[in-house]
């Protein structure tokens, strides 16, 4: 266990199936997880600053705030967690858009394993 850091991955999707799919890859190779059925309960949470967040994995497309809208906010709030973004609903525009707003990687669902955890180790290493 003691080969990662204490910084929680964050994991921000509306599909509790994924959420509880993606928190299990994580812990499987020794990541720290905790998850949010939305960007304003990741808010909250975060308001609250009780979570060491090292990166958050964001669903493009939930009710209410957007994982753009939610990046965004993050971003000028002058927060430098890393983001990982997925979508379902992947196109160019919506891929130019996060990259642009600065997520440090764009994944199409259904996310394949390595990907994943790649992406997440690179944001781990960004900050």
């Amino acid at each position: 266990m003691g080969t990662h850091d204490e910084r929680v991955v964050c994991i921000v999707d509306d599909d509790a199936s994924l959420r509880r799919s993606l928190r299990n890859l994580l812990m499987s190779v020794g990541f720290l997880v905790e998850t949010f059925e939305s960007a304003e309960a990741f808010l909250e949470a975060a308001g609250r600053d009780s979570i060491g967040c090292g990166c958050v994995v964001l669903d493009v497309r939930m009710a209410g705030m957007s994982g753009l809208d939610l990046m965004r906010h993050l971003v000028a709030a002058g927060s430098r967690i890393p983001v990982v973004m997925l979508t379902a609903h992947a196109d160019e525009e919506t891929r130019r858009r996060s990259l642009e707003a600065g997520a440090v990687a764009f994944l199409e669902k259904p996310v394949r394993s390595a990907a994943l955890l790649d992406a997440v180790r690179t944001a781990l290493s960004s900050v």
